[in-house]
């Protein structure tokens, strides 16, 4: 019946001459689409006036991200509210205010492929994959409230597992058995309107959830940026193997629309489709561009040592390097001299001054350095060391 209803609002709305652009929505299991031609706007606000359940058709981070910062700069949500489902392939999603170098293992995920994201709002470090339900609350700042918004989660929960003991906490996470970590908070609070997210753990690849948010250099980073909490995990389905993240998120829509008074069907969004959501490829390209994701990392410094070897020499250099806005602005390498000439190390330092902290860049200047002041073969080797090793800092 709803469908129908649904279905005829928009019949009407293409007998009137009205523009719209394609629509897809879908009620239980089956999905329909409607094509028409306006803005996406215009459409909620039409058709969606108390409210809506958003389910993303991309797993895609940055294009999820960009997603949630169209809605809350575009849409009215001063009397509406909006519950948005997404999945990601893996992922590592840092809050605005942290530094990813601290957070995760950077090295290690652009090894593997794993882009690191850095979202608008603040909170700590979370890890996506295809197993991580992805859940953010939309709703005008006067009615903002994460506590409604996780019982809204722990009430599903507990409709589809009578047996699971999940509650909130009062820092805003989702416990089972008082004591495994299964969702995290983050908020964005606006002028009039915000938003709350969080995830939730229902079959995540815990193995590389953990070997990717394992810092590589975290021990040397002095920082004033936000530090994650670490906690023990577990997925849902360790404790009941009976679920999947559709359904989870199934039921999460439907005590959404229970507790908000909402009937009309979940709505399939494309968050690529630049026509129903003007300006949001630009928002994209912002999220995924290096100088938001490393760049706008709180000024840190790393002091760190690693072991090098060549031949028959072990030995050990010290790194120092002061970085701000994702530069490096001070550096210093020490080496000792029968390893490196301490010359070389301090023009080797100088050189590294000015350059973001990135391997790209790093390549760059022992590419140029060696190619200016040609080496012995026992020097340029033990520089190609050096170099792989600061490489596998950053």
């Amino acid at each position: 019946m709803q469908l129908l209803l649904f279905a005829l609002k928009i019949l009407v709305l293409l007998s009137s001459g009205a523009r719209l652009t394609q629509w897809v929505f879908q009620v239980g299991p089956s999905c329909h689409t409607v094509r028409a031609q306006s803005t996406f706007s215009a459409f909620l606000a039409e058709h969606c006036r108390p409210g809506v359940v958003l389910k993303s058709a991309s797993c895609d981070i940055f294009q999820n991200l960009a997603f949630e910062d169209w809605i809350h700069a575009h849409v009215d949500v001063e009397k509406r509210s909006i519950l948005f489902m997404c999945r990601n392939r893996p992922a590592v999603v840092i809050g605005r205010h942290q530094n990813p170098w601290q957070e995760c293992n950077v090295p290690l995920a652009r090894e593997r492929g794993i882009p690191v994201a850095r979202r608008r709002s603040g909170g700590g470090t979370v890890f996506h994959d295809l197993g991580n339900v992805n859940l953010t609350f939309f709703s005008s700042r006067k009615r903002y409230d994460r506590q409604r918004n996780l019982r809204i989660v722990t009430r599903a929960l507990r409709q589809l597992s009578p047996n699971l003991d999940v509650h909130a906490t009062e820092r805003f996470d989702i416990l089972l058995n008082k004591q495994f970590k299964i969702s995290g908070t983050a908020a964005k609070l606006g002028r009039t309107g915000a938003y709350h997210h969080c995830t939730l753990l229902c079959s995540a690849d815990r193995a590389l959830l953990s070997a990717t948010l394992r810092s590589a250099c975290a021990a040397g980073i002095r920082s004033n940026a936000t530090p994650s909490v670490a906690a023990p995990v577990r997925n849902l389905r360790d404790e009941d193997p009976t679920l999947n993240c559709d359904a989870v998120m199934e039921a999460v829509a439907s005590q959404y629309c229970a507790d908000f008074g909402l009937s009309a069907p979940a709505v399939v969004v494309d968050p690529t489709d630049e026509l129903s959501h003007p300006g949001i490829r630009r928002i994209t390209q912002e999220l995924q561009a290096w100088d938001w994701v490393f760049g706008k990392t709180p000024a840190f410094s790393l002091d760190t040592s690693f072991e090098v070897q060549c031949e028959a020499c072990d030995t050990k250099v010290n790194l120092t390097v002061g970085v701000k806005s994702g530069a490096i602005e001070t550096c210093s390498i020490e080496s000792p001299q029968d390893w490196l000439p301490p010359a070389m190390c301090r023009e080797l330092s100088g050189l590294m001054v000015g350059s973001r902290f990135r391997p790209s860049d790093m390549a760059v200047i022992f590419t140029a350095f060696l190619r200016a002041n040609p080496q012995s073969h026992e020097l340029e080797n033990k520089m190609h060391i050096l170099c792989e090793k600061v490489v596998a800092l950053m």
